[in-house]
């Protein structure tokens, strides 16, 4: 098949959080499987300079945003069977941060146009686009109300459902190439809702686990829109993330200490060098437990600041790596300067340092009051280090439980969001570690866990062919949320 990706953000180009982990990973799988990838990126600031040097110019050409005559100029780069194209415009994409600017609307509206208007200059005919993200929300809407004229089917992925891309209403008359027709399949509370048209228009949706698939469709997940996900549940499956199992692994990974595989002696060499970096006690015994993260609300960081003070009557030794609200920043710089022995704060991240410290690590931490998916526990157990998760979202689909009776499960996880069952389950994982046996039918578990995308992959190769195939669970315009059923009617306002 022709597949073309749009997303805003891939790595090694650019990355602000999972999202530029499964775009720079997914395609690459999925061309392995023989089809034609094409991935539509806008040309970021940040886009490294020995990469930049690499880019063919593909041409250029003029973009509409309603009045606005922009410039696009495209290029293009060859990686693994991929094609990269990115979307060049210094005005919108020149920017210190992808997202959070004033015009963010306005940014990604120019680049859902761009998209469609490099797919014409290119002569481009992809059997279907796959979206990800709000940024991409608007692409499922102009294809269904005709404002792009070829036929496309659409996939749109939830990365997460928090950030839906909402604006202004005022954006709909000023921004959008859409007549009034179809204002009510892309307006939620009396605003633009990125994220809502998507779900509206696309043919097919995916989450990024089949948990979370399932938690979107209630109200406690659902940020507002799970009635309408209820009503798409037949048209909305959940594939879990992979890694990509060459650019993380400890046996070959240039920023370790001491590569290994399979190997927990190797595996503490590496704490040993962490423990001299931090100035901690030399000791590859103590357990290291770390956490690495977004220092958000969401991830669960009001759990562990309440069970600090008592983790640290324990035998142990804490790191913390990451950069987020302020409250959170200011409490783990006061538990470093309250347990200089044993605890460490890194107020940045680094992606070799962030490396060393899962390969140092006893125990990875993600006790996160949603997860969408996940990629840290699927990279510590590359790293062979133990998760503890809590069970929401990719975390529980993931990360078995281990059973010590029954010798099955690839770390530890708890279901209430509580602390105490939080402190409770670092003990047991503790005392489990202690235990040699325990110990190493862990390990062995840890070691035959698939991590990589190819599973994933043909899962949604087989939604691919599905979508394309028109066997898309008899999809009807009676058969959407009763929003308003001339969303569906042709558009009278084109890209031009």
């Amino acid at each position: 098949m022709n597949i073309t990706m749009a997303a805003s953000e891939c790595a090694p180009f650019f990355k602000t959080g999972g999202l530029a982990d499964v775009i720079g990973s997914l395609p690459k799988a999925l061309a392995k499987k023989k089809h034609s990838l094409t991935v539509f990126l806008p040309k970021h600031r940040s886009l490294p300079d020995d990469i930049d040097r690499q880019l063919v110019f593909e041409g250029s050409f003029d973009v509409f945003v309603k009045w606005r005559k922009q410039y696009c100029g495209l290029y293009s780069l060859q990686s693994e069977q991929v094609t990269y194209y990115f979307i060049d415009n210094q005005y919108y994409f020149n920017r210190n941060s992808l997202y959070g600017e004033y015009d963010d609307a306005e940014r990604y509206i120019y680049f859902t146009h761009a998209i469609f208007q490099s797919l014409d200059y290119l002569n481009l005919e992809p059997d279907l686009i796959h979206c990800h993200d709000w940024q991409t929300g608007l692409i499922p809407a102009y294809i269904k109300a005709g404002a792009y004229p070829k036929p496309i089917k659409t996939i749109f992925t939830i990365h997460n459902l928090r950030y839906q891309g909402i604006f202004p209403l005022s954006i709909f008359d000023e921004l959008i190439h859409l007549d009034s027709y179809h204002l009510g399949g892309v307006e939620m509370n009396g605003a633009i809702n990125f994220m809502k048209s998507a779900l509206i228009h696309s043919d097919w949706l995916t989450t990024v686990s089949e948990t979370y698939a399932e938690e979107v469709q209630s109200s406690y997940y659902g940020e507002g829109l799970d009635q309408l996900l209820k009503q798409r549940s037949h048209e909305l499956a959940g594939i879990v993330n992979g890694i990509d199992d060459e650019l993380f692994d400890p046996l070959s990974d240039p920023t370790l200490p001491t590569n290994y595989s399979n190997d927990p002696l190797c595996k503490e060499q590496n704490k040993l060098a962490i423990q001299e970096e931090l100035h901690l006690e030399l000791n590859p015994k103590k357990p290291m437990l770390v956490l690495i993260s977004r220092l958000v609300e969401e991830k669960g960081l009001h759990l562990f600041t309440h069970i600090i003070d008592r983790l640290m009557h324990e035998n142990i030794q804490l790191v913390v790596m990451g950069t987020g609200d302020s409250q959170f920043e200011e409490q783990f710089h006061s538990f470093s300067q309250r347990y200089p022995d044993h605890f460490r704060f890194l107020c940045t991240f680094n992606e070799s340092t962030a490396r060393r410290l899962y390969a140092a690590s006893t125990f990875f931490l993600m006790p996160s009051r949603f997860e969408p998916c996940g990629l840290s526990q699927l990279i510590a157990l590359r790293y062979e280090t133990v998760p503890i998760v809590r069970e929401t979202g990719g975390l529980k689909d993931t990360i078995q439980p281990y059973n010590e009776f029954e010798g099955t499960g690839n770390g530890f996880s708890f279901l209430n969001y509580n602390a105490d069952d939080f402190y409770n389950v670092i003990r047991y994982a503790i005392s489990i570690y202690n235990n040699p046996d325990h110990r190493n039918t862990l390990l062995a578990n840890i070691y035959q866990t698939k991590l990589n995308w190819q599973h994933s992959a043909s899962k949604y190769e087989e939604l691919y062919k599905k979508v394309t195939l028109g066997n898309e669970g008899n999809l009807h315009d009676d058969d959407r949320p009763d929003i308003s059923s001339t969303a569906y009617r042709e558009a009278t306002l084109v890209l031009r």
